[in-house]
């Protein structure tokens, strides 16, 4: 009916989050998005370097025994 594809529908979210927020909310919010991605980020490689530190801990034991 209307052939409105995803990229569209960003936009169209968008121009309308301005009208209601205002532009100076939008940054905040973005910058938050942001900087809770990169906290995300920082604990997902944390989990992931400790389970690669246990992981090579166990083969080592085995390994010994």
């Amino acid at each position: 009916m209307f052939d409105i594809g995803i990229p569209e529908l960003i936009v169209i979210a968008l121009a309308v989050a301005v009208l209601f927020f205002g532009s100076t909310k939008i940054l905040d919010f973005s910058r938050s998005l942001g900087k809770i991605s990169g906290e995300f980020k920082k604990g997902k490689a944390e989990v992931e370097s400790e389970l690669r530190a246990s992981e090579a801990q166990t083969i080592s034991k085995k390994k010994d025994a």
